[in-house]
């Protein structure tokens, strides 16, 4: 299957660069078929795209902007967006004046080219690169190849519970997913499955260890702390303590068949980091038919299963 990255992924790769060095090696992308990158500089009033390229100027035509925008169900914002980020796209034409070259380019045939030679091979349980493209309140929007969008939604970004996915990412990051459903064109990820199953995570701590966490949320009987972001634990109730404080907690055991970790909370801060902490993945490649969170001798079960 061909592979096809986000936006942005081809833009600094040698091969990328010697087919936008010339008005010649641009017929020969023309040619055949390539998808290449470059910068958008600007969109005009009619939301033209205009492209840097080393050897001239690049157009991406409003109508050739993304798939949907002819048609009017994707929003001009997704091309106005782009100024000054990377696009991908074919080259449609090369043109010559005086030794002036303008190429005009279709970011829309690209994305098409991406739908037929990799998206439309996909299947559920596949992981997959993304690039996160916008956060909302209910998901992220993931850029899975040459701009095309998908969806995590919030359950999906982690087993431990979150207020908002800006707690765990920000745009521009780059991270992997696993695709749970594609149904009407629609690509649906989850990112829970490839950061570790219980054991994996409580692995990586030892009973008697003070350690830092977040506090995620504050319960009459006591107070649940993220450790990693698969991986939660309950503290004894303490006065003061607010969700999304950070803090230094003290592990009094870990219990693997009841699936618990159990923890005092030394002190708490209020002063979070500026972005979210980078992701540890334990897996990045391959297919997922089945994965079980919880450990094998624990009498709850916490599973996805992929259909």
């Amino acid at each position: 299957m061909t592979h096809y990255h986000p936006e942005g992924h081809l833009i600094a790769t040698a091969k990328n660069r010697a087919a936008l060095a010339s008005a010649a090696t641009l017929r020969e992308a023309m040619l055949t078929g390539t998808v290449l990158e470059a910068r958008a500089l600007r969109c005009d009033a009619d939301h033209n795209l205009f492209v840097e390229l080393p050897c001239g100027e690049g157009i991406i035509p409003y109508t050739e902007g993304a798939v949907g925008i002819a048609e009017g169900t994707t929003r001009d914002i997704a091309l106005i967006s782009r100024v000054s980020k990377p696009v991908c796209f074919t080259v449609q034409a090369v043109e010559e004046t005086e030794g002036a070259v303008r190429a005009v380019l279709s970011r829309r045939a690209a994305q098409e080219k991406c739908r037929r030679e990799y998206l439309s091979r996909l299947t559920v349980g596949d992981i997959l690169p993304a690039r996160v493209t916008r956060l909302e309140s209910f998901g992220a929007f993931c850029d899975i190849g040459c701009g095309l969008p998908a969806l995590m939604p919030i359950a999906g970004i982690s087993v431990s519970r979150i207020p908002h996915p800006a707690d765990r990412f920000s745009v521009g990051d780059n991270i992997f997913a696993v695709v749970t459903s594609l149904e009407g064109g629609r690509v649906c990820l989850s990112g829970r499955e490839l950061l570790g199953t219980w054991e994996e995570n409580a692995a990586l701590f030892r009973a008697g260890e003070t350690v830092a966490g977040i506090v995620r949320s504050v319960e009459p009987y006591g107070i649940f702390v993220e450790l990693t972001p698969n991986l939660a634990g309950l503290a004894e109730w303490r006065e003061g303590v607010r969700s999304g404080q950070r803090t230094g907690v003290y592990i009094k055991s870990i219990l693997p068949a009841r699936m618990k970790l159990k923890l005092v909370i030394i002190d708490t801060q209020d002063n979070m980091p500026a972005s979210p902490p980078k992701l540890h993945y334990f897996l990045t490649e391959g297919h997922l038919n089945y994965w079980r969170y919880s450990p094998a001798d624990c009498e709850k079960r916490v599973e996805t299963v992929f259909e």
